[in-house]
This record gives C-alpha cells, sequence and structure tokens, in this order.
C-alpha cells in the first residue's frame, strides 16, 4: 500500500509559486567553481616521507543574477497578491523567506516540489534541508522515499539525489558539491553547529587543504529551515545555518519566529476553514465536586530568588466555604492546613523541603511521608477510574468509526499518549516484559466491547481467537542500550534523547503498514517519542491517559492526528464528515479549549485581528484612463497599501476595531445584522471588506463530541413530487466544448504585452565586501551592493519558440505570429498584421523576462478566451445525479456551530460551512415563498475546464401556490464580478452555460442577498 499524492491542490500551488515567483527574472545557467580532488597520498615506509598531487575538478553550485531591488519587487508582488505586509528591505542584505503552513497541510511535500520547481525554472541544483531534531529527518526521509515516483512523473526529465548526511559518509559531501544532478541533503542542525563535528574538521585524506564545509560553502546552497522555531532558536543556530553560505534560506513552519518576509500564510485558522485538516471535537473527563481527600499537584519550583518556592496546585476553602481548585505560591515552612483555608484533609501537610535540580524536582512534608514530584499529582483517588473511562470511550468511538469507515476502505487508528511506560509495559523479577495496568486494561474493556451485538459483523471480520485482543494494540518507546547477553529496557525518555532514534525509525517504516487491513495494529500507546515528527493520517482518536492533565502541549497532541484520512489504495479522502478527530481529554471542554486557543496564540497566531495588507489584495476595476480604449471595466487590480489603510481608519472611526486591529463585538453584530458600514469612498469595495471582516471574525473550531449530530432524512419532503420535480430539473450531467479564435488570442495577448511588457535591461552589479582572515579562514561581509550600469543584448538565446510551446501548447506558428505581429498572405509573405510591431528586441534585451512574461500573458489570455467559448451539452437521458444518493449521505455537524434545524431541505439539519450560508438557510427557512431547498452535496459536481464547480443551493420558490420556479444558487458574500477571484468568477460562468444547456426549467443565478433575489423574482 503506497501513499498517492495531489499535484493539483490550490494551496499548495500558491505556496509553491510564492516562493518560485521570488525569483523571476533569474535566467538558468550553471555555475563552475574549483574543487580540489582527492589527495593521492603516498607515503615511503620505513622513512616517514610523503607526498601530494593534487588535481582539480569541476563542481556545480548556484547562482543568482538578480539584484536586491528585483528581489525585492518580486518579494512585494508575492505579499500583494497573498494579502501579506510588504517588506520594505532586505535585513543585512541577505535573502530569508518565511512560508507559513499548518500542521497536516503537507508542508514537507510543499517544500520538496518547490525545490524541484526552482529547479525546473531556474536551473539550481544545490539544496539543502536542517531540520531540528532526529524526528523531524525521519520525517522528511520518510516523505523524500514516498514522494519520489510522484515527483518523477512531474518532472520526467530531472535526476535528483536526495539524502540524508551522516559523518560516516562524508564524502557524499564531494558528491553533492561535484554532481551535475540535484541535490538534496537533509541535515540536523546538530550535525554541523559546533566546529568539533567533523564537517567542520580539516580531512587530509578526503579533502585534501579544505574542510567539508568549505566545498559545501562553494555551492551556495538554497537552504530550506524546518520548524525554524527549533531549528533556529538560538544566535549559535542561526550563525551554523549562515556558514552554509546560503545563496537563500526558506523557513516553513506552523509557528514561524525571526520572520523577515513572509510570502505566504495557511494558518489554523485558514486550515480548520477550508477543511484542508480534520476537524476537532472533545471529549471532556473531569471530575467534579471531588475535594474529599488532599489533592497536591507540584506545578513548577523556583530558586532564583531566596527564598526558595513552589507552585502548588490544592482545593482551597473560600471565605463563603466553597472549595476549588486553584494554584497556590508556597515556601520551606508553610502549613497547607492554613493555605487551605482551614480544610481538615490538609492536617500535617508542612512544607519540608522543595528540592530543585533539574530533572529531580520535589517538595516533601514534615509530618507525613508523601512526596511531592513536579508534574505529578497526589490525592487522586478516583484517577484510574478517570483513566479506564477514557479509555472505555476511546475504543467505544474507535469500533463506531470501524463500522462507519471500514466498508469505505479506511482503518481507523487511535493514539494513547501515557505518563509513564511501565504503566504499558513493565519488568518482572527475572527480567522479563510483561503486561502492564493499561495493557490489561486495555485488552479487559477491548474483549467486552467487542462481542456486543452492535459489532457482530466487525468481531467476525476481525477476529479468529479469542486473545486477538492482545494483536491489535502495541507500544512505542524508547529503550536503553542493555548490556552484554542482556537486552535494553523499555524507559521514558522526553523524545529528544538519542535513545529515541530507534522508535522513529520503528514507527516511520511503519507508517504505511499501519494504515493497511492486512496489519491488524490499530491502537498505539507511546510515550513521549510521538511528540513530533510524525503523524499518521489514519488517527481519528487521541487519548491521553496521565496522572494530571496533559503536559504535552496541545498543539503538539492534536498535530498527530489532524492530516486528512486515506483509504487502501492510498487516496487522500477529503469529506469532511469521514475527517474527525475526536480527542479524549481529562479536562473540561472549556478547559482544553482556553488551553489549544492560548497556545496558539502563544504560538504568534493572532485571533480576531485585522491590518492594513489584509484588504491590500482586495480586486478591483482599472480605472479608464489607466487602461488602453475599449477595456476599461474589463480588467482589474490590487486595491493596494493606500487605499487599505483608508479601510483601516475606516473600522477604527466606526468602532469595528482597536488601535491595534484588535476586532470589537460590534464588528460581528453590524454584520449578522446587516448593519455594517464603511467611508463613503470605500463604497465600492463594501461587500469584499465586510467579507474580509467575516472571515477575521474566525477562530479555531474546538467543538463538543456531545454536540455531534447526524442529519438524517426528512422523508416528508425528500419523497415529495414536489423535491421530485425539483430535481429531475437540475440532475443532469453535461459534457463541453471550446472554441475560440486563434486571431482572437493574438489581438487580445499582443494588446497586452504592449500594455504591461516593460523589459529591464540586465545590470551590472557593484558589490562592496569587507574581507578578514582569522582562524576560521578568509571571511567576507557585503557592505554595499549597487546597480551601476546596464547592458545590451543577450549574446545567449534560448529556443522562444520551444519553451512557449512548452508552457501553453501552442503551434509554432501561431507563436512566430504572436513574437513578430506578422503572417503569410497567399503569397507566402509575413506582412504585419497590427501596429504594435515585432518583440523580438525585446526578447534579445533579456530573454529569461521576456519569455517569463509573455507566457504569463498567454496563459491568462487562454483561460479567458477557454471560457468565453466554452458551451456545454447534455448527456442524453443516461448521465444523471440520481435522487437516491442523497440516501447514503452522511451528514454530521455540531449543535449551536455549524447546523439549523430545517423543515423544508431534505435532511432535519442543514450543515453549513459559513456565516453567510447561515444566513440564506435561515432566509429559505423563514420566507413563505420558499416551498422547498436544498444545499448541494459535495457529490453534485459540474465539469469545467478549471476543475470540478460545486455551486451552493436548489431552491423551488411558490408564488401564492399559481407558479413554482426552480433555481439554482452560487450564494457568494459579493457576487459583483471585479470582487470575485478570476477562477471564482470563470467557475460561475461555466455553472451558467451548463444549466442553460439543461433547458429553461432552472435557473442558474448567482446572488450575495436573499432579500435582493427575492424581489427580482
Amino acid at each position: 500500500m503506497k501513499l498517492k499524492f495531489d499535484s493539483t491542490l490550490d494551496y499548495q500551488q500558491e505556496a509553491i509559486a510564492a516562493v518560485r515567483d521570488v525569483f523571476q527574472g533569474q535566467t538558468p545557467k550553471q555555475a563552475l567553481f574549483t574543487v580540489a580532488a582527492i589527495a593521492n597520498e603516498q607515503m615511503a615506509l620505513g622513512f616517514g616521507d610523503e607526498s601530494r598531487q593534487m588535481t582539480l575538478g569541476q563542481g556545480i553550485g548556484n547562482r543568482l543574477m538578480l539584484d536586491e531591488e528585483d528581489l525585492l519587487n518580486n518579494i512585494r508582488a508575492v505579499q500583494l497578491r497573498h494579502g501579506l505586509p510588504q517588506s520594505n528591505s532586505l535585513p543585512n542584505h541577505k535573502l530569508n523567506l518565511d512560508i507559513e503552513m499548518e500542521t497536516g497541510t503537507g508542508k514537507t511535500y510543499v517544500y520538496l516540489r518547490t525545490l524541484l520547481e526552482l529547479n525546473k525554472a531556474y536551473g539550481f541544483t544545490k539544496f539543502i534541508i536542517v531540520v531540528p531534531s532526529v524526528a523531524i529527518k525521519e520525517g522528511v526521509q520518510k516523505t523524500i522515499e514516498i514522494t519520489r515516483d510522484h515527483f518523477r512523473g512531474l518532472y520526467s526529465n530531472v535526476n535528483y539525489d536526495a539524502f540524508v548526511y551522516d559523518g560516516k559518509h562524508i564524502e557524499k559531501i564531494r558528491d553533492f558539491a561535484t554532481s551535475n544532478d540535484i541535490q538534496i541533503m537533509v541535515m540536523t542542525i546538530n550535525s554541523f553547529q559546533n566546529d568539533l563535528n567533523l564537517i567542520n574538521r580539516y580531512n587530509d585524506k578526503k579533502f585534501g587543504e579544505s574542510k567539508p564545509i568549505d566545498l559545501v560553502r562553494e555551492t551556495k546552497p538554497i537552504v530550506v529551515i524546518d520548524e525554524p522555531q527549533s531549528t533556529i532558536s538560538t544566535d549559535a543556530q542561526v550563525e551554523a545555518v549562515e556558514s552554509l553560505n546560503p545563496l537563500c534560506t526558506i523557513r516553513y513552519s506552523a509557528t514561524p519566529i525571526r520572520v523577515e518576509n513572509k510570502l505566504y500564510r495557511l494558518n489554523a485558522v485558514d486550515s480548520f476553514a477550508k477543511k484542508l485538516v480534520k476537524g476537532i471535537e472533545v471529549e471532556s473527563f473531569a471530575a467534579q465536586d471531588d475535594h474529599n481527600e488532599a489533592y497536591l499537584l507540584l506545578k513548577s519550583v523556583n530558586n532564583k530568588k531566596s527564598p526558595i518556592t513552589a507552585r502548588v496546585e490544592m482545593d482551597v476553602q473560600n471565605k463563603r466555604g466553597v472549595v476549588q481548585r486553584k494554584a497556590v505560591t508556597v515556601k520551606q515552612g508553610d502549613d497547607l492546613y492554613e493555605k487551605s483555608g482551614g480544610r481538615d484533609v490538609y492536617e500535617g501537610y508542612i512544607v519540608k523541603d522543595i528540592y530543585c535540580a533539574e530533572g529531580s524536582e520535589y517538595m516533601d512534608f514534615t509530618s507525613c511521608s508523601d512526596i511531592l514530584h513536579l508534574g505529578k499529582a497526589i490525592g487522586t483517588v478516583h484517577d484510574d477510574e478517570m483513566k479506564r473511562q477514557q479509555m472505555r470511550a476511546t475504543i467505544e468511538e474507535h469500533l463506531n468509526k470501524e463500522l462507519e469507515l471500514n466498508p469505505k476502505g479506511i482503518k481507523v487508528l487511535s493514539l494513547f499518549f501515557i505518563d509513564r511506560v511501565a504503566n504499558y509495559r513493565e519488568y518482572d523479577a527475572e527480567g522479563n516484559a510483561v503486561k502492564g495496568k493499561y495493557a490489561k486494561w486495555f485488552e479487559e474493556i477491548y474483549q467486552d466491547m467487542i462481542r456486543r451485538p452492535k459489532y457482530h459483523d466487525l468481531w467476525h471480520r476481525l477476529h479468529n481467537e479469542d486473545d486477538e485482543a492482545e494483536l491489535v494494540h502495541d507500544g512505542y518507546f524508547s529503550a536503553d542500550k542493555g548490556k552484554k547477553n542482556e537486552p535494553g529496557h523499555w524507559k521514558d525518555t522526553s523524545g529528544s534523547t538519542a535513545a529515541d532514534d530507534s522508535t522513529y525509525n520503528l514507527i516511520m517504516k511503519d507508517k504505511e503498514r499501519l494504515l493497511s487491513f492486512d496489519c491488524k495494529i490499530r491502537f498505539i500507546f507511546s510515550h513521549s517519542a510521538l511528540r513530533e515528527g510524525w503523524d499518521n493520517p489514519n488517527v481519528f482518536q487521541i487519548c491521553t491517559l496521565n496522572e494530571t492533565k496533559s503536559t504535552i502541549k496541545k498543539r503538539q497532541e492534536i498535530g498527530r492526528g489532524l492530516r486528512l484520512c486515506v483509504n487502501q489504495t492510498g487516496e487522500r479522502q477529503y469529506d469532511a464528515n469521514l475527517n474527525i478527530l475526536t480527542v479524549m481529554a481529562n479536562e473540561s471542554y472549556d478547559e482544553f479549549a482556553s488551553s489549544l486557543q492560548k497556545e496558539y496564540e502563544e504560538d504568534g497566531i493572532r485571533f480576531r485581528v485585522l491590518e492594513t495588507a489584509n484588504f491590500a489584495n482586495i480586486l478591483v476595476p482599472v480605472p479608464a484612463e489607466d487602461v488602453a480604449t475599449g477595456t476599461a471595466g474589463e480588467e482589474t487590480a490590487y486595491l493596494g497599501t493606500e487605499k487599505a489603510e483608508m479601510v483601516m481608519e475606516s473600522l477604527k472611526e466606526y468602532g469595528y476595531v482597536d488601535d491595534e486591529g484588535n476586532i470589537q463585538e460590534s464588528l460581528k453584530a453590524d454584520i449578522q445584522q446587516n448593519k455594517f458600514v464603511v467611508a463613503e469612498e470605500l463604497a465600492p469595495y463594501k461587500a469584499q471588506i465586510q467579507e474580509i471582516c467575516m472571515q477575521a471574525c474566525r477562530t479555531v473550531p474546538i467543538h463538543k463530541k456531545r454536540e455531534r449530530r447526524e442529519a438524517v432524512l426528512n422523508k416528508e419532503v425528500f419523497l415529495s413530487p414536489e423535491f421530485k420535480e425539483l430535481w429531475d430539473s437540475i440532475k443532469w450531467k453535461t459534457t463541453y466544448r471550446v472554441d475560440f479564435s486563434t486571431e482572437e488570442l493574438l489581438r487580445r495577448c499582443r494588446k497586452q504585452m504592449a500594455l504591461e511588457m516593460k523589459i529591464p535591461s540586465p545590470k551590472i552589479i557593484q558589490t562592496k565586501a569587507d574581507l578578514t582572515i582569522g582562524t576560521g579562514g578568509v571571511e567576507t561581509k557585503v557592505v554595499a551592493d549597487r546597480a551601476v550600469s546596464t547592458y545590451g543584448s543577450s549574446n545567449f538565446l534560448p529556443d522562444i519558440v520551444a519553451y512557449l510551446q512548452n508552457e501553453t501548447n501552442l503551434t509554432r506558428r501561431t507563436i512566430v505570429e504572436l513574437l513578430t505581429g506578422t503572417r503569410q498572405d497567399e503569397k507566402g509573405t509575413w506582412i504585419p498584421f497590427d501596429d504594435y510591431g515585432n518583440r523580438l528586441k525585446d526578447f534579445q534585451k533579456n530573454p529569461q523576462v521576456f519569455m517569463e512574461n509573455t507566457a504569463k500573458i498567454l496563459r491568462s489570455v487562454m483561460k479567458s478566451l477557454i471560457v468565453d467559448g466554452i458551451k456545454y451539452q447534455r448527456l442524453g437521458d443516461s448521465e444523471y445525479y440520481c435522487q437516491e444518493l442523497f440516501e447514503s449521505e452522511e451528514l454530521k455537524g455540531y449543535l449551536e456551530s455549524n447546523m439549523l434545524e430545517s423543515t423544508k431541505s431534505p435532511y432535519n439539519y442543514v450543515v453549513y460551512d459559513s456565516e453567510n450560508e447561515r444566513q440564506f438557510a435561515q432566509s429559505f427557512e423563514d420566507n413563505e415563498d420558499v416551498y422547498l431547498y436544498a444545499k448541494l452535496p459535495d457529490w453534485f459536481k459540474i465539469s469545467t475546464p478549471l476543475g470540478s464547480y460545486n455551486p451552493d443551493w436548489a431552491v423551488m420558490i411558490d408564488q401564492n401556490g399559481e407558479k413554482k420556479l426552480y433555481f439554482v444558487l452560487e450564494t457568494k458574500g459579493n457576487i459583483d464580478t471585479d470582487a470575485l477571484r478570476k477562477t471564482e468568477s470563470e467557475k460561475i460562468q461555466c455553472g451558467r452555460e451548463h444549466f442553460a444547456a439543461l433547458g429553461d426549467k432552472a435557473e442558474f443565478m448567482p446572488v450575495d442577498n436573499f432579500t435582493e433575489f427575492m424581489h427580482s423574482i
């Protein structure tokens, strides 16, 4: 079983293009440097005489031909496109780029493909991926392995060597430097940040008079930093990366730090809203009114000043006699009886000692034998019962998911994080491994649950023997090295020790095997080893079995199961109803949600905040005076920073945000009540501004499992003649063909080229640098870098016709006509056909920039012409979407979160995706002229040249019982063509043509206001 990858995901392509476009204008070219070949060492035995013969070879490196101004302009264009703050300079004249992508969205896939794309576009060949830990390294290595065939399919003529750096095979450094093929080297930061690392030491035998890192530096590699918040969290680590002499660094993280030039952002809120990761629900287990014994939890110790103190969580009685659990500060000699407000259960708990040695922190008492260790609790007499309930709920949820998902070819996995390895696997007096209490509980509960009648078919399909409960669970723990004739023992670790290496290696190799039905393991137990670096797409339940609330960060916890699930053929499943991650938390729902929200904020994600950059990329019509005659209103541009600042001032003026951009409650209230206002000069963009504000009001959606409901068929509506009539009017499938005129293509392209293409000449860059010679060798520091002159035509002219053919699939003849502005008459003479002239002088002036811009214009115009010339035709009477498909639809949602009770649709609930959809659904329910309606399922798709298109609603209007009207609605926040992204607008146009081909029974209408829709009919 192999995981499959989708190369067409929009958000991944956007992230890849964001980096690629920073180098627009770069001409692909190989740069050479001299590399000392291996020294042939000869020694005259017995005399101590040695002679060396050095040979010179050629190595291949990256070379950047753009100056700082070009790069900064490209960066700002990308940032504007994605609504991000604009960079004003390149700090320290270094090119550092940041990509923010949430865990589970394919970050590693994106940066690996980005490297191949940079090679394809510009010829760069030397790449280094720097990771913070063994866990991340193993994950990257696994992704390289499983994507190799996929990338070979995308980049068929490209050879690349991707390997993990290992000091034992340091000769690979020479291969990295000298190979003509793409080289991708994966390194941990610890492998080269220290002067004692082998890569930083002279190696006469293999590298002559050079250090291995010298060869790396000469290649000017493009360096990818994976998880920079861990990889370059210290100045020493930053300096280590700089010692690689990178052409640029590209930093990928869900929680970026040291941000300099952010090019793309896909944060947690965006990922959940776009359903790119699993939805999260919480089943909480918390003791209530359990204050009958002395409860204590040591949260922290502090010896930074005298006296030494500790923070202890305990049950405190207030002046009204109410007992509450809270943290208090104590020192040596404090009486916890007094601290508790005089509760008898704390009698005798007088602090004797607070011990602060790292790793052994504890507190003890004078009058009792209890020792309180850091992070541990005493007095939780019902703790085992709590854990058993968590385990029972996890197993039950798991089995229910198996009933639902196994028939779809999806294997279900559950993950348990445990506090101590010994609770799952311990050792007897003879040193033999035996089951701990968690393993025993699991098998006992599992045997009881699986034999219930509900799971009868599941039991017979999966089990043959009574003892197979042993085979469905396993643990992944780290072990010590052991001794001679004695194997190592499993032990508790932090997740970052050398002992964890084999654990990461094991579970990484098992990653795909765990997804197969052939592997019986479905429940995984782990200590700290899986905190980072490992996830599995089919983890649907996560349960933390701890003495107290989980000490693992919530983001780390849920990150192990956020990735969308796959079936037995390795295909990703995008149905949101299937992709639900259930967290079994030993705390209340409110506590879990609050802690997770706080962690996101600590990691730098700002919720409910607006900034100028959010509005700068609003699309607006180009003013008539800025375009050629006859095209006013046809072209669009970005709103820009100046007007975006006006938007922010307007929001502050009306009290929607404060001076820091924090959203106020009045903003959401006015949007919901249709009272949202903007300054008069911003009125043309009001709808776009409102849509952005609505999106900014979102937070990470954490649902209560107990509020989950499944929408069931409302048979009164579904079986009614009226619904059948409505469905019969829209259910038909179509095919399309495209006609467009080559003459029109040439006219539009050449006109756009004349208006937009300003080709700069290549520049001569003058660089001034300080040079110092020290113990580390010769080092340079750039102090000035500027363009001093330009120069004329290039001596190297690539095959532009072949390039444009490859980019557009147009014929050579059409491309020649485009470039020359001439075509052959009946006599074979080439004559001009417009006034824009021959563009080949611009091509000779700067070939790469000219080719890139021409290809971009061609693709844009071709896409518009394809949509303009599209014709749909119904596929007879045999191709259609059956009404019965509604019966197999599985719709799930959460009360008060994304479900609205319905009496007019085919289900008893409407599951909506946005506030805009909720408002429309409520309006359909309330309006007496709406007879019935349906939110069109995800499987109701219309084929278009731009990908599948799924309209929003089908509606039947009954006016006074006299006439029935059928409508298919696309409900955007704003349907103005200028406000929609180009692809959205073009898909809507395809939808209009599709339904027109079905006849006049149903009308397709884009609408953004329910009242205006009703008035229009």
